[in-house]
Parts: C-alpha cells; structure tokens; sequence
C-alpha cells in the first residue's frame, strides 16, 4: 500500500491515540511538515513534549499526550488561503472561535492563523487542531 499523506498518518495515529487514552504515541514517517505542526500543537498546549528517534531511515518521533485533542486533520488540496478568506475557513473548520487553529504554511513558515493574521501573511492551509 502507498503511503499518500504522511502528516495525515501522523495526526490520524495521535487523534487515535488520544480517544484510547494513551499518553505515549509513536508517530512514524516522519518529515519536517510533521515536526513543525508538532511545535506549533505544542505551543498552544495540545501536546506535550515529543522526542525524535534517529533510526538512520525516516526517524520516529515519541509524542507525549495530555489528552486536550479533540480532532485534529489535514486539508487535502492545500488550499490557498488569503488573509480576508481566513475568517471564513475559521468558520468551516473549527467549532468555534474561542479555541482551535488552523496551521498554515506561508512564506514564513509554518504557523497557526493568528500568527499569521498578525504578520499579515496568507498561505496555503495545511490542517486544523481542537
């Protein structure tokens, strides 16, 4: 079987993790993608600390759990997404305002779209995090 989204698998392994209680998960392929959505999941305190395991091959990432994801996915095509449009893929995505983010990759990285609200950047949407 072909490996299409290995940010999908990574974030469908933790969400899976999160609903059977676990507080350890392994994620494997790992890519840059995945660990810069990790650090901005981090920030915002959805996980906790995660430790990538060089195995010479793809790396192994360990990821904490603290049991604050509800859902988290991907958005497949990314989407271009402009600073005006933000709003409304909020309201399409998220349950509501006061919590969750969206990821975006802009040409200043990866970032959630506050962040990217406050430096006035659009990008393409990667996925989203509640």
């Amino acid at each position: 079987m072909v490996k299409m989204s290995v940010l999908a698998d990574c974030l469908k392994s933790m969400s899976n993790a999160e609903k059977r209680g676990k507080r350890q998960v392994l994620l494997r392929p790992v890519s840059k993608v995945v660990v810069k959505f990790l650090r901005v999941m981090q920030k915002h305190g959805y996980i906790g600390d995660f430790e990538i395991v060089d195995d010479h091959r793809s790396n192994k990432i360990v990821v904490n759990l603290n049991g604050r994801i509800n859902k988290c996915g991907i958005i497949s095509p990314r989407f271009d997404v402009k600073i005006p449009d933000i709003e409304k893929w909020i309201g399409n995505l998220l349950p509501s305002r006061q919590f969750g983010h969206i990821v975006l990759t802009t040409s200043l990285g990866i970032m959630d779209h506050e962040e990217a609200r406050r430096k006035h950047t659009g990008g393409k949407i990667l996925g989203f995090f509640y």
